[in-house]
């Protein structure tokens, strides 16, 4: 399905701002529960607590929750546009054509996002000034954040 993003408006800073709130919540969740699961299985197995001061282990469990971190939000943002925190506040994702993300442009602005971030939320913060109101992630991955009509039995 084509949307006409040109006559479309874009949620503020405030409103995005909030539903990565709701996103951090949830994902944060997400990601106690995975470390959990390999923390548990290791201790009763082995008999002895995480070897948290290991590099190999750590540098595991790092990826292991960054792959995670990406597959959440390539998941959502490919299977629906919306994370449930832009559900929640009534806004997705979609490409400048229109249509909806494929895997490559998820993992396109997933990177982008992470370089927004780099600079103290720069990229975030650009949005404030940006005459379209688009974050540098949503510039460099040609998505962008589109309101939703609020539905009749809301």
């Amino acid at each position: 399905m084509e949307f006409d993003i040109k006559q479309a408006r874009r949620p503020g800073f405030l409103r995005r701002m909030a539903a990565l709130s709701y996103d951090l919540v949830l994902l944060f969740g997400v990601l106690m529960l995975a470390v959990a699961i390999v923390i548990i299985p290791y201790g009763l197995i082995v008999g002895e607590p995480f070897p948290h001061q290991e590099t190999g282990f750590r540098l595991a469990l790092q990826l292991y929750l960054v792959a995670l971190i990406g597959g959440f939000y390539g998941f959502f943002w490919v299977h629906g546009g919306q994370t449930l925190g832009m559900r929640a506040w009534r806004f997705r994702l979609l490409r400048e054509d229109g249509t909806g993300l494929q895997p490559r442009d998820a993992l396109r602005r997933l990177g982008w996002a992470v370089v927004s971030l780099i600079p103290l939320g720069a990229g975030f913060l650009w949005m404030l000034i940006d005459r379209d109101g688009l974050a540098w992630h949503d510039r460099m991955s040609y998505t962008q954040p589109v309101m939703m009509k609020k539905r009749d039995d809301d």
